[in-house]
């Protein structure tokens, strides 16, 4: 077959004795054996984008490899050394329960060490959200976690965070990305100095442990924390690092965790997808709480910052929770707790993203509290929190299962999420109430909010191409009409254009470009489009709502909401 000349240049610098021997073998074989998964491995090169850096493991430029990921080290040590030249740089690093992390880790250790940079190296597998809280507690300059999150056993990733302990934003990224552009991969430096690296573990376990109980814990009744019976899964990711001994130390003494799921590993060998937004991933842990007749179920991917969450709904069956669901059950709790205590007086503020359900304006706006609204992903969020000093953060999510309870950590957190979530179902047990019963009356108090969500997965070099044609299209071809409603708003972010179609009015959008398109119905309806950030799929966002006076009106909403969707689905031609 043939391959292209940019291809193939590629190709031959890794045929260099800059790469290992078993490098340039590989390369070789593939050449005869496998020339299309040559050209996927080489046709681009990896980029950051809304978690990190992830990629398929393997050979190659689009690939992760010690390579690959000691060149984003190096370009990222000759960064801190230029923007701190007279401090002594530190930097933190994390690994997953992923194929390779752990050496990966050390790779990236010994690069940063080998730049005279000090390095924390968690001795074992922990949560994300550690890493995160790590980074502030030790007063690093930046911090590395090697995870791919939710994405299949074959890939891995690298996520950047800064001082502040949140991922990279900009303007560092941009510039850090030049840096790294701008390296030969012979100017990687390999040649670790060990005496810069340091093992962490315990005194960081303890210290983020004290602080995720100090942060997510109200004051709940010792009685009421015993009486909640709780089934955990971590879908054999790290969160087993943690979770259970969190609650423990918390409280809650009932926490029955799935045993087949427990166990730390890459193929994730139990589940289709380690992924709690998959109801399939929750689907034992699910069983074993009917078994027990547990109350609430919480599952988390492999590096602990999101969490699926179910509870018995009215009719006493378990129910999957969204996470637009969580977010604004959790956000509510914090905002009446804050009142409660007198701690709202107009300097604080929520935390949301552009696709996710818009009921948090309305909770926010209900409590004189702001809620900012930024791009997909959490460091926009944990961004916020830099950027508004003088404004207290006091939690904040997006609807992909993820959640930030207060700025301890900066970064989505499953580990404070589910000890929150724990707070909550066992104050309204012992209210005689439910999680379910206080999201049914926030439908009646804030608007019955719906939302939706559909993935197309398109991979390769093919899918790429097929996932920018959609995006062209939709911009070229601009929907005025869907579902028999008009279209009164258009936001393209990758444009910074926001059109009022009613009056032909154009705004500017002051968030970041981005690739995202958004559309807004007269009757209150959101379609929104973007291309995932960490994965080879396209994604098309739904948020339908009505109003309703009474739980009695929900079952008849319920139905208005989803055949709504339903037809707005079939004429965008997405079912």
């Amino acid at each position: 077959m043939h391959i292209e000349k940019n291809i193939l240049d590629k190709v031959n610098e890794w045929l260099t004795p800059t790469f290992d021997k078993k490098t340039r073998e590989e390369i070789t074989e593939m050449m005869t054996s496998s020339p299309k998964a040559l050209e996927e491995s080489f046709y681009k090169n990896l980029e950051f984008g809304t978690g990190g850096m992830r990629g398929i493991m393997g050979i190659g430029t689009n690939r992760i490899n010690k390579y690959t990921l000691g060149k984003n080290t190096q370009g990222l040590s000759n960064y801190l050394k230029t923007t701190y030249p007279n401090e002594s740089i530190k930097v933190a690093i994390a690994y997953d329960c992923r194929h390779n992390s752990d050496t990966l880790a050390k790779v990236v250790a010994d690069v940063f060490s080998a730049n005279g940079i000090k390095v924390y190296l968690f001795s074992e597998m922990r949560p994300t959200p550690e890493l995160s809280f790590a980074v502030r507690y030790l007063n690093c300059h930046a911090g590395i976690v090697l995870t791919a999150s939710h994405n299949p056993p074959e890939y891995n990733g690298y996520k950047v965070y800064w001082q502040d302990g949140g991922q990279l934003v900009p303007p560092n990224d941009a510039d850090i990305i030049k840096e790294i552009d701008d390296l030969k991969y012979e100017d990687i430096k390999f040649n670790s100095n060990d005496s810069l690296i340091e093992y962490i573990d315990i005194e960081i376990d303890e210290a983020f442990a004290k602080s995720t109980i100090e942060n997510a814990s109200f004051n709940t009744s010792a009685e009421a924390k015993e009486n909640l019976k709780i089934v955990y899964t971590s879908l054999h990711g790290t969160s087993i690092k943690m979770v259970p001994n969190v609650l423990t130390k918390a409280g809650y003494t009932d926490l029955n965790i799935v045993p087949e799921q427990s166990e730390p590993n890459g193929n994730f060998p139990t589940v289709i997808s380690p992924n709690p937004e998959e109801p399939e991933a929750l689907s034992m842990a699910v069983a074993l709480a009917d078994k027990i007749n547990a109350d609430i179920v919480f599952g988390t991917d492999p590096d602990s910052d999101r969490l699926g969450v179910a509870v018995r709904n009215r009719k006493g069956e378990m129910q999957l929770l969204n996470g637009n669901q969580t977010m604004v059950i959790m956000t509510q709790y914090l905002l009446k707790k804050w009142q409660k205590a007198d701690k709202i007086d107009g300097k604080q503020f929520v935390g949301s993203t552009i696709v996710s359900t818009p009921m948090m304006l309305e909770l926010a706006s209900s409590y004189n509290v702001a809620c900012k609204v930024g791009l997909t992903g959490f460091k926009w969020i944990a961004k916020f929190i830099k950027d508004f000093p003088d404004l207290k953060f006091i939690g904040g999510g997006e609807e992909s299962f993820g959640y930030m309870v207060g700025d301890a950590v900066r970064d989505k957190d499953a580990v404070s999420a589910i000890l929150l979530m724990c707070e909550i179902a066992a104050q309204a047990k012992e209210a005689g109430s439910s999680v379910y019963q206080e999201l049914e009356q926030m439908f009646v108090d804030y608007g019955f909010y719906k939302e939706h969500l559909i993935s197309i997965t398109k991979k390769g070099i093919e899918g790429a191409g097929e996932i920018k044609q959609m995006m062209i299209n939709l911009r070229e071809n601009p929907v005025s009409k869907i579902n028999n409603q008009r279209v009164v708003m258009v936001e393209d972010y990758q444009n910074s254009i926001a059109r009022n179609l009613l009056t032909n009015e154009f705004e500017t959008l002051q968030l970041p470009k981005s690739d995202v398109l958004i559309y807004y119905l007269e009757d209150g309806s959101k379609v929104c489009a973007r291309p995932s950030g960490t994965e080879p799929k396209i994604k098309f966002y739904f948020s339908v709502n009505t109003s309703i006076s009474s739980l009695e009106e929900i079952p008849e909403a319920t139905e208005y909401l989803n055949e709504k969707i339903t037809n707005i689905i079939s004429e965008m031609q997405l079912n």
